[in-house]
């Protein structure tokens, strides 16, 4: 069967669980963009509904979608546990990039966001932890100078206060319309990790759809645990560009989560179902301190 045919059957089914209207109104019945969702990966048909309350996994493949920065910290941080850090912090121009200034702001209205990384301190069932979220329709996180301070701020903050860290990454890399700033925030975030590291204190790095280019040539492979969603893209460079450069064909699983962890790159692949207790285990097990907590 089709895939036109399927978003017609349920479609029609939709509409046929309707209240009856008078018949005036019949031609009036409007199908809500929202209703179904298609898997970019398999290309299976579910409810959004459905999707939404599997956490945007895929009830066929297991494809795991990417997700706001809201949906990530409801799924990881305990109700409510949630105090920002940095909060006011924006990004200014500092190359002149054109229209760099209004693009910013149109994002900012979009994600409900300053930039593309939203950090603080929460409790993970109980554990007292320094999380950071990397949100992918910001600028598809792109680690321009505020996302790099605000990651190198929270392993201060962590370091200061013997706290653990857990980073959600998700990015394309550095953020161009800052030239060599950008860049340079794969040194500064590098060396908070650093200092962090060596004051004892634990990192979990959690790799999501995608994480590349700087990110993970930085702080996001810089974890003393690497985690990583099922199927999820992570390497450097684009697949394409690598076979040019070296004259081989890669492997068909090349940059996935799968391969890394094969690799020795990542050290589990976690269901996000299962993300939030795997952490805290991990946290337990590193013997942190556990507070009361509701969820």
């Amino acid at each position: 069967m089709a895939i036109e045919d399927l978003f017609k059957i349920v479609k029609e089914r939709f509409v046929a669980e309707q209240p009856a209207v008078p018949a005036a109104q019949e031609g009036d019945v409007e199908i809500p963009q929202d209703l179904l969702f298609k898997c970019p990966r398999c290309g299976a048909v579910v409810y959004n509904r459905e999707f939404t309350a599997a956490m945007k996994v895929c009830p066929k493949c297991n494809y795991h979608a990417r997700l706001t920065w809201q949906e990530r910290l409801e799924l990881t941080a305990d109700k409510d546990s949630f105090v920002e850090l940095d909060a006011d912090m924006k990004s200014l121009n500092p190359i002149g990039f054109p229209k760099y200034e209004d693009k910013i702001a149109k994002m900012q209205q979009q994600c409900d966001m300053n930039d593309a990384i939203k950090t603080g301190v929460c409790t993970i069932r109980g554990y007292r932890t320094v999380i950071g979220i990397m949100d992918s329709h910001f600028f598809m996180a792109s680690m321009g100078s505020v996302v790099g301070e605000k990651i190198a701020r929270a392993f201060e903050y962590a370091t200061e206060h013997n706290l653990p860290v857990v980073m959600f990454t998700a990015s394309g890399g550095a953020r161009m319309q800052e030239g060599i700033i950008s860049l340079m925030q794969m040194a500064k975030t590098s060396g908070a990790v650093k200092r962090h590291s060596d004051a004892g204190g634990l990192y979990i790095s959690v790799m999501t759809d995608p994480t590349t280019g700087g990110v993970t040539a930085s702080f996001a492979s810089l974890g003393d645990i690497i985690l990583a969603e099922p199927k999820v893209l992570i390497g450097f460079a684009g697949r394409r560009v690598i076979q040019d450069t070296i004259r081989q064909r890669l492997p068909d699983d090349f940059q996935s989560a799968e391969f890394q962890e094969k690799c020795g790159f990542v050290d589990m692949i976690v269901e996000r179902g299962m993300m939030r207790k795997r952490i805290s285990n991990i946290l337990k097990l590193h013997g942190f301190p556990k507070e009361a907590y509701r969820r």
